[in-house]
């Protein structure tokens, strides 16, 4: 039987849209949505520590970290480092509370003009706060003595003075209160500590300086207003020992988290990184991967510094790495890559990222890593042909099409995005390729998507599909197209019948283009299926079914296609 359309007429349907819109077809469609989509509010590599191991005893004349300093800072949390004899759980707590109550008398040590008084109420403060409790740091602030141990940072005579001050401010830093550390007068002298002779302090003033710069936007300006930068990128040295680099490059990832200002050379930031990237420390690792990912969005043009850099062959190597926590930046830095130009993205292609990204797709990697592997696919697609048959020679496509058809939401969206762009632009060639890997009924499935951009563009995949099609009638003996025919026989001419109520002027045109051009007899001359003379008009089965030994199955890939999978 027939099928009845389900849609008014042209007119009555157009008319209730605004006058066409010239929506222009760009490469980069998605692009300026990228980098807002993909920014994490606060991404896993940024966090605050808080230093409280026991004070070691810093001597103006040290130059090099004591043993204290060697312990390493907490990778994901702020619990002080275990020890072999934990202590009783309510001495602490007891000793703390005790000194809260007399916290007015330590007050007047530091405030009084006796140096051994401050050192000693210092401490004193310094271990207070090792309870992590915001009541202790709230009474701490009301107590007005910020402004105080930021003084005390400025006592170069006394180092072990500025020592305690800046460990007090650290871990005030490290609570909610980030902004009061950064507004009492502390920053531009902990930017002076990272030029002291003492190795302990200049630590500790890197330390003091990450937990600001991992807070709000304002404290990371405040450190950019005092030329925070040149300072802490002198801390790179050959014989830095590793908990005091793994220290400042995690601050340093924290300053280049968010926009950074157009002062800021990043080329100098890079330098160092792309030596840090070869690391076998898996911390430095991380955050050095994280800092060329922050760049790379909050630069303008930064990946071609990136590139130029040369950190993009390492990169591509450490997707093979076997840490969840170096590989998760390393995965997001490359993709922000791929959202450049064909040269650019022709960089990570020759560099092997396609093998690597074939291997991630097609075994057990968690959730996010697979999205974000798709998100590279789906930015190579949107290339050139050439690139696109890149995709198809690493045997890509099937383990796309099986995420589009059994994986999460999210990463079934971003699997669309990949074969939705491939389709958009594929030669003929590569449209049998695509066909033969099955990629139509998941492409047809896609289009039930409620992303508007998505769905319109697996319409301009399904459209350069069916106009390959047309070319492929001349081997039909039927003399139909085959992917038509094939589109009809799995559920695809319903969702593009569907489309006629969604609420997007550009989606409807091109959908009923597509109605109008390739399946005219279905959908034209007919009367509404909500007609009463029509018969059975509201019965689901009313319409033309094909039995499946009569499916016309799609054409055999070109014989340069790489069939392995």
């Amino acid at each position: 039987m027939p099928r009845a359309p389900r849609r008014p007429s042209d007119e009555a349907r157009r008319g209730a849209y605004k006058p066409r819109v010239d929506f222009s077809r760009s490469r980069r469609r998605r692009e300026d949505g990228l980098l807002a989509l993909r920014r994490l509010d606060r991404d896993a590599g940024l966090f605050k520590r808080r230093r409280d191991e026991t004070a070691p005893a810093v001597h103006a004349s040290d130059t090099a970290p004591t043993s204290d300093e060697e312990a390493p800072p907490a990778s994901n949390a702020r619990p002080p480092p275990g020890s072999s004899l934990p202590p009783d759980p309510a001495a602490p707590r007891n000793a703390a509370e005790s000194e809260l109550e007399g916290l007015s008398e330590l007050v007047d040590k530091v405030c009084s003009d006796d140096t051994t008084s401050q050192l000693e109420a210092t401490v004193q403060f310094r271990k207070l706060l090792s309870d992590e409790k915001n009541s202790t740091v709230i009474r701490i602030i009301r107590a007005d003595v910020l402004p105080r141990f930021a003084e005390f940072l400025s006592r170069h005579g006394l180092p072990q003075l500025q020592m305690e001050a800046a460990w007090v401010l650290t871990n005030i830093a490290a609570s909610d209160y980030t902004l009061l550390v950064a507004e009492c007068g502390a920053v531009p002298r902990l930017v002076e500590l990272l030029r002291s002779p003492n190795a302990n302090i200049r630590h500790q003033a890197i330390w003091c300086l990450g937990n600001i710069a991992a807070d709000l936007p304002s404290c990371r300006d405040i450190l950019f207003d005092h030329g925070v930068v040149t300072p802490l990128l002198s801390q790179f040295r050959d014989d830095m020992k590793i908990p005091v680099l793994r220290t400042a490059m995690w601050a340093l990832s924290n300053i280049c988290f968010g926009k950074l200002p157009a002062e800021v050379q990043v080329k100098p930031i890079l330098e160092i990184v792309s030596q840090l990237i070869h690391s076998a420390d898996e911390k430095i690792l991380a955050d050095a991967c994280w800092t060329v990912y922050y760049i790379c969005g909050g630069v303008d043009d930064a990946i071609q510094d990136v590139l130029d850099a040369g950190v993009c062959p390492q990169l591509v190597n450490l997707l093979m790495h076997a840490s969840a926590s170096v590989l998760l930046p390393v995965i997001m830095a490359l993709a922000r890559i791929s959202a450049g130009d064909d040269a650019q993205v022709q960089v990570l292609i020759e560099n092997g990222i396609l093998n690597c990204l074939a291997q991630m797709l097609a075994r057990n990697y968690p959730k996010n890593i697979k999205k974000q592997a798709c998100l590279i696919v789906s930015n190579i697609t949107t290339g050139n042909k050439e690139q696109i048959q890149a995709v198809i020679d690493a045997s890509i496509i099937s383990p796309l099409v099986v995420l589009l058809k059994t994986s999460e939401s999210d990463i079934k969206e971003e699997a669309a995005w990949a074969l939705s762009n491939a389709a958009s632009s594929a030669s003929s060639e590569q449209i049998q390729y695509l066909v033969s890997r099955g990629c139509l009924e998941p492409l047809c499935s896609v289009l039930s998507c409620k992303d508007h951009d998505l769905v319109y563009t697996c319409l301009e995949g399904l459209e350069n599909i069916l106009q390959a099609g047309e070319a492929g009638k001349k081997g039909e003996e039927s003399g139909t197209n085959p992917y038509a025919q094939f589109i009809l026989e799995c559920g695809g001419l319903d969702k593009l019948e569907d489309l006629q109520d969604v609420n997007s002027d550009r989606i409807y045109k091109l959908a009923m283009k597509l109605l109008q051009s390739y399946w005219e007899e279905e959908v034209s001359g007919m009367p509404h299926e909500d007609d009463p003379d029509v018969p059975g008009s509201n019965d689901s089965a009313d319409t033309v079914e094909t039995k499946p030994e009569d499916a016309a199955q799609p054409p055999e890939p070109a014989s340069g296609a790489d069939d392995a999978e």
